[in-house]
């Protein structure tokens, strides 16, 4: 890994290679401390410091309690197999336009990485007032329409592993209150469907619907989002009908992909 056999460009710019190559280490060596970086690349502590630091704001990295280096949600969705994330965005672009195309709102594809959201595709509407695409965005999962459908797919104790509190040692504010949020997850069980109204982002109301294997399981989360002031809750019962069907054609296609 620190001998490339491909042959560097022309101009290299040490300090992304530097940042490339701890990315690396955390994703395939499973985590380092400041230290350890820095004598991997070869740099000053402070130097391995502000690298980590920047990787760590772009969610290629976390730090946990014990000021350990390890991937970020980025870098996790390998953990979601790279190819299952590319197929999926893949076969749902072509439903997402015409999503777009219908209700003339923006629309996502999310996945779930632990206790984090990620937009993977994103389609905005052509109005001039819109949501803005999100795709490549992390957010905490019980804060997002796909989100909560996903983490509805978990068992009990899939769900208290996820939001074991030694994970938010260092951030207990961001652990939700688990009763209430089982309880909400119940809801959007029984429902088939969420409904966020500036629960993420203000101003912003997004409606969603899970997207599932051939064995049923919740792989993905399609949405729809749009500007508060455009949504109107007598046209739920028709976003809802409108997703679920696309929802269906884009698991037969990943049904026939597979």
């Amino acid at each position: 890994m620190d001998k490339p056999l491909k042959t560097p460009p022309p101009y290299p710019i040490a300090s992304v290679d530097h940042a490339l190559r701890a990315a690396t280490i955390l994703q395939m060596e499973g985590g380092a401390t400041v230290s350890q970086i820095a004598e991997r690349l070869g740099v000053a502590r402070s130097t391995a410091h502000r690298l980590l630091a920047m990787l760590v704001y772009r969610d290629f990295a976390v730090q946990d309690e014990d000021r350990v280096y390890r991937a970020g949600p980025v870098l996790e969705l390998a953990a979601h197999s790279q190819s299952l994330v590319s197929r999926l965005r893949t076969a749902a672009l072509p439903h997402l336009r015409r999503v777009v195309d219908l209700l003339d709102e923006t629309t996502n594809l999310i996945v779930r990485t632990g206790d984090t959201a990620r937009f993977i595709a994103s389609v905005e509407c052509r109005q001039a007032l819109r949501v803005g695409s999100r795709e490549g965005m992390v957010f905490p999962a019980h804060r997002t329409t796909a989100g909560l459908l996903l983490l509805a797919d978990l068992t009990d104790e899939e769900l208290a592993e996820v939001y074991d509190p030694a994970r938010y040692r260092d951030r207990p504010a961001d652990r939700p209150d688990l009763a209430r949020l089982r309880t909400e997850l119940k809801r959007l069980r029984r429902n088939g469907f969420a409904v966020n109204q500036e629960r993420s982002e203000r101003g912003l109301v997004a409606v969603g619907v899970p997207v599932r294997d051939a064995g049923g399981t919740a792989v993905a989360g399609l949405s729809v989002s749009m500007p508060s002031v455009r949504y109107d809750a007598h046209r739920l019962q028709a976003l809802v009908a409108a997703l679920d069907t696309t929802a269906r054609a884009l698991e037969r296609n990943l049904t026939e992909r597979a």
